[in-house]
């Protein structure tokens, strides 16, 4: 699991964002044609490549909880600008905690599950890559 690669880290990462849109989008029996869920995914997949070039820049690892957190917040925060840019008003406060609350525990939480991988097998002596 050590050895994934960034390219398959971001994708996993985009893949969870629009998972995100699509269940908040048929949480309110919206819509969930490809480009309504992209119409609700492109705001936070704007957040999720900021957040991924800062990574990128700063040479942080990928993997790690705290690129993860990094990760999140650049997601959430500009997701809601340019969603708020878009709307012409700021998303209401019960959006943000939701959209807050479940990119974390996507954008953090697989990155938290792998560091816990990683640590028992260091812990019982198998080779991580």
């Amino acid at each position: 699991m050590s050895g994934v690669a960034p390219l398959v880290m971001v994708a996993l990462d985009a893949v969870l964002v629009v998972v995100f849109s699509t269940f908040g989008r048929g949480a309110h029996s919206e819509g969930l044609g490809a480009a309504q869920v992209w119409g609700t995914a492109w705001p936070f997949l704007v957040g999720l490549a900021v957040g991924w070039l800062i990574l990128l820049v700063t040479r942080r690892a990928p993997g790690s909880v705290g690129s993860g957190v990094l990760v999140w917040v650049a997601t959430v925060v500009v997701g809601m600008v340019v969603r708020g840019i878009g709307d012409g008003r700021v998303p209401h406060w019960s959006f943000i905690i939701v959209a807050a609350t479940v990119t974390a525990v996507f954008l953090i939480g697989w990155r938290a599950i792998r560091a816990a991988v990683l640590r028992r097998r260091s812990s019982a002596g198998v080779p991580t890559r």
